[in-house]
């Protein structure tokens, strides 16, 4: 198996698809990564050998990616909320950052549905 940035590469996906499930590597970056080292594209994961495996490592090495990444990209969020961006402020609340509509749809940003009951009339 595969183990690349303490990421477990799926066996069966080809080398180009297995190199996404690392974060910050998406298909054009696992492209240049596979170029550079020197590997086709087609080849599954299973089918590297370790002296393909440690020159992709190298190259991974040298690309921020994993944790950093992560702890970089929250403290990003983190300064715009901070200083009081309007960004910052849409992601304190949980609302979406940018620009989509929030009438109808982000249900995902802004969670499950509160319903909020009708008030009732007064009958005289």
């Amino acid at each position: 198996m595969a183990r690349i940035a303490g990421i477990d590469l799926p066996k069966n996906k080809r080398g180009e698809i297995g190199l996404t499930y690392i974060y910050g590597i998406g298909r054009p970056s696992a492209q240049r990564i596979l170029k550079e080292a020197e590997i086709s594209y087609d080849v599954k994961v299973s089918e590297w050998d370790d002296d393909q495996l440690t020159r992709i490592r190298t190259i991974i090495n040298e690309i921020k990616v994993e944790g950093s990444l992560r702890s970089e990209v929250q403290l990003h969020i983190k300064r715009l909320m901070d200083i009081g961006s309007y960004r910052g402020t849409r992601h304190r609340s949980g609302l979406p950052v940018r620009g989509q509509r929030t009438k109808n749809n982000c249900r995902t940003r802004k969670g499950k549905r509160k319903t909020v009951a009708n008030k009732k009339k007064v009958t005289k």
